[in-house]
């Protein structure tokens, strides 16, 4: 046969060419892709699904326990801020409280979407998940949603678990709860610094007020500090960090006007504020002998323990008078030293006759250095300062006080405010009024007897200022001056002339029973006691005492003492 034959594979077959590959990858292409779609989509059903499950097995959790821990609030007697206890300077505020130009500048300043988005934001849970996995710095821009509830409801680790589980709580949060409540939660519980959990300690903190009345320019300050609090806390202290903060307050004051929560000229208006100092100055530390002796009375009223009452968030009204408070401190601390070993202290007591409430008490010099009280429980010798009572008829409690041969500054004040009363002895009290929740709790009830007669207020009325001039209220020592005012003050101590080891002055009229103690002790023999020791001459004690008192009567009188 003529023509060429097919060659034949050794099996006896016709042998096939082999389809190129190229070939082959474009005739299957479409069969590939469409399988690649599938399996992608089946990846979105199953990841869907797996979020539909999350989420519906995802609990909110409760809050931890240190963002519900309240600190207890200690204000004198006209509403100023005196301090707190509690091992968390945190205290509720319902959203009502706080101004809405302060609740716009924290959203201004964290989240400016919050009216609208679903709680979450994705982006910044993308850059944090990169993050996390690049082991890179830690990412901020969650929303305020995300940030309550890692602030208040989750741990602080950081991981992509922990990041999810955020995101879905964040998510369900928003969906089962309104916005003013997340709201009310995040201000209530997030870091200002200065130590300030939530927006009403960060007031008194930084301003010294209350929520509830901070301005525009301070409200934006304090969102403004969320974003570093523990740089920004040294605000009006430190020139840098002030100068960074003003920048970023016109930043989020521009952003107010931009949402229309503030008009131009409200933000023409605004200026920097000014902050309290920080740390706290010695000033500040005098107050916690007035803290120690209310919160014990206030956990007495109460029933409960003082532990109890720190963390309980209550609001303790207390008698006391800042203003005079400061004043004593002012003086009784130009008092020096004592020489080789011995310890001068001062107290002073000032009350209310006829009602007992204690608009003063200076305990010591330095409650860093001595917390003991000597003002309400330093018992020193009373020497001549018990005579206007000798001889006179005392009905108890007042009669018990007196037979002891060592009273307690407070208690030599409670029985010259009995002379000023008419004879009628109040127990001392430092509490007037503590509320929780805006609920009044507990409201001081007087507790008056009547324990001297006619005659023995005037017998006893007598005797005081024998002995020692009365001083001259309103006049320096050793100047002529006609007395401010009806008080009379009497001088007196135990020892005599150079040896004296106490020295009181004490002086009362309807207003005010005052009474400024000096006293001195060294180490005693045996470690840890202590002995009675003699006054130093320089300045001589009893001049010292009086300018003293007549420097606080003068301050208790120039407007009129409180409680009139």
């Amino acid at each position: 046969m003529n023509g060429t034959t097919a060659p034949q594979s050794p099996s006896g077959g016709r042998h096939r060419e082999r389809t190129p590959l190229r070939i082959r990858f474009r005739r299957t292409r479409g069969r590939r892709l469409r399988r690649l779609l599938y399996a992608l989509l089946a990846l979105v059903a199953l990841l869907c699904a797996s979020a539909v499950v999350a989420y519906q097995l995802t609990t909110i959790p409760k809050p931890h326990p240190e963002t519900v821990t309240q600190s207890t609030v200690f204000l004198d007697s006209g509403g100023d801020y005196l301090g707190r206890r509690g091992p968390v300077d945190r205290q509720d505020v319902p959203l009502s409280a706080v101004p809405r130009h302060v609740q716009e500048a924290v959203i201004a300043a964290e989240n400016r979407s919050f009216r609208t988005d679903r709680g979450i934001s994705p982006r910044a849970i993308a850059r944090a998940a990169l993050a996390t996995l690049t082991g890179g710095d830690q990412q901020g821009g969650s929303t305020i949603t995300q940030q309550y509830v890692k602030n208040a409801l989750l741990s602080p680790e950081r991981s992509l678990t922990r990041k999810a589980r955020e995101a879905l709580i964040a998510i369900k949060l928003d969906r089962t709860h309104g916005k003013d409540e997340i709201l009310e939660g995040y201000l209530n519980t997030v870091y200002f610094g200065r130590g300030a959990a939530g927006i009403q300690s960060a007031a008194r903190n930084y301003f010294g007020v209350d929520a509830e009345d901070l301005t525009v320019a301070q409200g934006a300050a304090l969102a403004s500090i969320v974003n570093i609090p523990s740089y920004y806390e040294k605000a009006g202290s430190d020139a840098n960090v002030t100068t960074k903060l003003a920048d970023r307050w016109e930043w989020v004051l521009d952003a107010m006007v931009a949402s229309g929560a503030i008009t131009e000229k409200q933000r023409g208006e605004a200026r920097f504020p000014a902050f309290r100092f920080y740390p706290p100055g010695e000033t500040e530390g005098q107050r916690q002998y007035l803290i120690d002796v209310a919160a014990k009375e206030a956990a007495d009223r109460l029933g409960i323990t003082e532990d109890q009452l720190a963390s309980g968030g209550y609001n303790v009204t207390t008698t006391f008078d800042l203003a005079l408070q400061d004043r004593a401190t002012q003086l009784a601390q130009d008092r020096p030293g004592g020489k080789r070993g011995v310890r001068v202290h001062t107290a002073v007591v000032g009350m209310v006759p006829g009602d007992g409430a204690v608009r003063l008490l200076y305990g010591g010099s330095d409650y860093a250095r001595q917390p003991f009280n000597d003002a309400v429980s330093g018992a020193v010798e009373g020497g001549t300062a018990l005579e206007p009572f000798g001889g006179v008829k005392v009905g108890d409690p007042l009669g018990r006080l007196l037979r002891t041969a060592a009273p307690t500054p407070l208690n030599l004040a409670s029985a010259y405010a009995t002379v000023a009363a008419d004879g009628r002895y109040a127990a001392p009290y430092t509490v007037s009024r503590i509320t929780r929740e805006g609920r009044t709790v507990y409201r001081a009830r007087l507790e008056v007897s009547r324990v001297l007669d006619e005659k023995e207020v005037f017998l006893a009325g007598l005797r005081t200022g024998d002995g020692a001039p009365p001083v001259a209220v309103g006049a320096k020592p050793g100047a002529d001056s006609v007395p401010v005012g009806p008080a009379v003050f009497t001088t007196g101590g135990a020892g005599g002339g150079s040896t004296r080891r106490t020295v009181w002055t004490t002086g009362y009229d309807p207003r005010l029973a005052l009474t400024v103690s000096l006293f001195a002790d060294r180490a005693g023999s045996r470690k840890g006691t202590t002995v009675p020791a003699q006054l130093p001459n320089d300045p001589p004690p009893t001049e010292f005492a009086e300018q003293v008192a007549t420097g606080i009567w003068e301050a208790a009188t120039e407007d009129g003492a409180k409680g009139e």
